[in-house]
């Protein structure tokens, strides 16, 4: 294939992905948006493998199909409630091919070095592609151990957290001159395998610092930080499509970090800094909530639904666990055909995923125009008779408006206690994500249906 045709295929694929983000922005384009971006992927390879470039065919397929029969496997079996894990783990893998594209151009002694300011550029690219992709691939597999539970969600704040990290940046821009100028480290690849060392620990602390009911924003900002790794595995290897790719994904996933920042009412410094959402006393509330707790069986929750003329579903976590949705999607077609005003309340970071809880409405064929997002809702709430949380917890915690001192303070909440009555679906009393007490379920309109969602929902329904 021609260098003309590969440059007009690389153009192509490009408008596909821009086209991708952009459907993948509504719920109603969504899977069209998908299908952009696979077609664009699909056509980035094939051009890239038939370029004039790429000359080892064997050595690429033995690369190839273990790659996609392993990936599709992968996404064939993996669960809702894993995706979280499936997205940081694959994050990790842009991280790494970042690294081992940095060190092999860096230790490949057949490469022609470059002269004058050419020289000072490439190796810049090196070493800012190295240090990126260490961050990302370190803070990314921590981010699947807490999610996956191989690790504990609380918060390790070490002493004087801020500073250690201060220090660690600066030694990582210290050895960047060192790399470039071949200074005091005379050997520029010992400099960059120590600042390798030192930006992958880096990860793993600012993930570490991180409490477990701010994940979300965790795996938007890792997000961000893999498109930025191949942005710089892009100008390594002098590929155009990969720096577009790499931008796309980069600057996508910081405004969505941003607009996650705003749901949790939190700065983005406070993110990348670690020991967001929490503060120096671990992330335990001051006050502890406590009361009579109201509990009630499926069948009086049944009769508040079918006397309320309207009502309002907040999906959490539990729900994903439960894989209740489309239970809960034939439950409001019921409500509605009976009359009742039914709507869905989507927190910006319900989930442990950004859109976790619209992706899992959609796959039950939820109408769109019925969830709405929590500035939409909120002012609602007031004129609402019956609010069902299922499986939510921090993000209908009074505490977050209440109490300065909880670690979710100032947090934006979907104020679900305004309502007449409030049925709160949990297993037990436990503590959400956060690890934060609710005192949502000690309010006199707030009745605590236990037990596992799926076999509540299904027993509302049956009464339905």
């Amino acid at each position: 294939m021609s260098n003309n045709v590969v440059i007009i295929c690389y153009i192509i694929a490009a408008v596909l992905f821009i086209l991708s983000l952009g459907g993948l922005s509504n719920q109603a384009t969504a899977r069209r948006g998908n299908w952009y971006g696979i077609i664009g992927m699909l056509l980035a390879l094939v051009a890239i493998t038939m370029s004039d470039k790429v000359t080892g065919y064997g050595t690429l397929a033995l690369a190839i199909l273990p790659a996609v029969l392993i990936g599709g496997f992968l996404a064939a079996r993996v669960k809702m409630t894993e995706m979280p894990q499936l997205v940081a783990i694959l994050h990790s893998f842009v991280g790494a091919a970042a690294v081992l594209v940095g060190l092999s151009l860096q230790l490949d002694e057949t490469t022609i070095p470059h002269e004058g300011i050419a020289g000072v550029i490439h190796n810049i690219e090196i070493y800012v592609g190295v240090c990126i992709g260490a961050i990302t691939f370190t803070g990314s597999v921590v981010a699947f151990a807490k999610l996956q539970g191989l690790i504990s969600g609380t918060p390790l704040l070490l002493p004087a957290r801020h500073f250690l990290n201060l220090i660690a940046l600066a030694a990582t821009v210290w050895l960047g001159m060192e790399f470039i100028s071949h200074g005091i480290i005379a050997n520029p690849t010992t400099a960059l395998l120590i600042a390798m060392v030192i930006t992958g620990i880096l990860g793993v602390h600012l993930v570490m610092a991180i409490g477990g009911a701010d994940m979300p924003v965790v795996v938007s900002m890792l997000n961000s930080y893999s498109g930025w790794a191949a942005a710089a595995a892009g100008f390594m290897l002098g590929n155009n499509l990969l720096i577009i790719v790499g931008a796309l994904v980069g600057s996508s996933g910081l405004i969505l970090s941003l607009f996650m920042c705003k749901g949790m009412n939190r700065s983005l410094v406070s993110v990348i800094l670690g020991g967001f959402g929490t503060g120096d006393s671990g992330g335990e509330p001051l006050h502890t909530p406590d009361g009579e707790v109201t509990s009630i069986e499926s069948n009086a929750t049944t009769t508040l639904l079918k006397n309320a003329k309207s009502v309002i579903i907040v999906p959490g976590y539990g729900m994903a666990v439960a894989q209740a949705q489309h239970t809960v999607a034939k439950i409001t077609k019921k409500l509605r055909d009976n009359g009742t005003k039914v709507l869905f309340a989507i927190h910006p970071v319900a989930g442990r995923l950004p859109g976790h809880m619209n992706v899992l409405l959609a796959e039950a064929n939820i109408p769109y125009d019925i969830v709405l997002e929590l500035d939409e809702i909120n002012h609602t709430f007031s004129d609402t008779d019956v609010v069902m949380v299922i499986g939510a917890n921090d993000i209908v915690n009074p505490s977050a408006l209440d109490d300065p001192n909880s670690p979710i303070a100032g947090m934006p909440v979907l104020e679900v206690w305004n309502a007449k009555d409030v049925i709160v679906m949990k297993r037990s009393m436990g503590t959400g994500y956060a690890g934060v007490g609710n005192p949502l379920f000690f309010n006199e309109n707030t009745s605590m249906l236990f037990g596992d969602a799926g076999e509540n929902v299904d027993a509302i329904l049956a009464a339905l």
